[in-house]
């Protein structure tokens, strides 16, 4: 059966056609997702082949998965930010625990990014170990940076050899943006040659990051770039002394896996699932703390030997991760998805 793409978005209703592989077909109906959420939360209609047609199996890749008549059904959850800190969850995310246990308790297997959030899941639902199953992410080869392009993007021609740390993520709560400004203010005296860049759009509660840069006494070796292109970002991340990813839950943390790629040493907070992904490839400081961060970050500027130790480590541990990989674990889920339903049906 010919793989079949839908998109529960009314606003991206024109993007899918051109980002899907060969052979995939796009629905052509647009699906507008506030609507179709709050009906799933409490029905089991309209089930996805009202615009689909015949499938197998339906995958629902953000923690949405349609009702779906005689078909398996995999629901992948990224993370628990609803269910564990609702605080930093918007209104439609909060939505998302509601439609996964409808969709559980009728039978969807689960699909996370890491054995992390599986543990969560697993304890969250109550449900046996073998629904939810964690297949890890891939990453795709990476752009090669240029480092001076990334340099003169933001000092100009003069600026060739400035230094600077870079955080690179959606403005929101969940990464700590201000925490990683406090933290820079607290070294940017003994460091006075580095400079801070984010690089990013803004997302719910970015003024609490801008009043975090007006009172620093460093606002001055402050950029926010806003949002990047992938060449642009390519090029920051080439000619960063180190990346930063302050995050207070992470259910995966692809900006960490795309530094060490680029041969850029991290230092990261100990939250969710980074730990698993970077391994002993990055420095790891506890959540929240300022103190701790600041002293990584001031190791990474001035220690050149443990630059050198984490930027091969770090490449070693980005190359691990394959989308190959990726898809036979999902594969694998798919066909077990399909092969319950079948029985069902028997």
């Amino acid at each position: 059966m010919r793989p079949v793409a839908y998109a529960a978005s009314w606003r991206g209703r024109h993007d899918l056609p051109a980002r899907l592989p060969v052979g995939t077909r796009a629905v052509g109906r647009p699906m507008a997702a506030r609507p179709l959420r709050e009906l799933w939360r409490r029905l089991d209609a309209p089930p996805v082949q009202c615009w689909t047609g015949p499938v197998e199996v339906v995958h629902g890749t953000n923690y949405v998965v349609p009702p779906a008549r005689r078909a398996g059904r995999v629901v992948t959850v990224h993370d628990l930010t609803p269910v564990r800190f609702p605080e930093l969850a918007t209104r439609d995310t909060l939505q998302y625990p509601d439609l996964v246990r409808r969709a559980v308790a009728r039978g969807a297997l689960v699909h996370t990014d890491s054995s992390f959030v599986a543990e969560e899941v697993r304890d969250w639902l109550g449900v046996a170990e073998d629904r939810v199953v964690p297949v890890l992410l891939g990453l795709a080869p990476q752009q090669v940076g240029d480092p001076a392009a990334g340099r003169r993007r933001l000092f100009g021609e003069a600026g060739s050899d400035r230094r600077y740390l870079l955080a690179v993520g959606t403005v929101e709560p969940r990464k700590d943006l201000p925490g990683l400004v406090a933290a820079f203010d607290a070294i940017a005296s003994t460091v006075d040659d580095l400079h801070l860049v984010i690089a990013g759009p803004d997302g719910w509660g970015a003024d609490a990051l801008d009043r975090a840069i007006a009172a620093s006494p460093a606002a001055a070796r402050i950029h926010r770039l806003g949002w990047v292109d992938d060449a642009v970002r390519a090029d920051l991340l080439a000619g960063a002394t180190a990346v930063a990813y302050p995050s207070r839950y992470e259910g995966f943390g692809f900006v960490p896996l795309e530094a060490m790629a680029a041969g850029v040493p991290v230092v990261c907070t100990d939250a969710g699932s980074l730990p698993e992904v970077v391994a002993d490839a990055a420095l790891t400081v506890p959540v929240g703390d300022v103190g701790a961060l600041a002293d990584a970050i001031l190791l990474l500027s001035t220690d050149e030997t443990r630059r050198a130790d984490l930027v091969g480590r770090g490449r070693h541990r980005a190359a691990g991760f394959s989308w190959d990989r990726c898809a036979a674990g999902l594969v694998a889920l798919y066909r077990r998805a399909a092969e319950e339903t079948s029985c069902t049906r028997s």
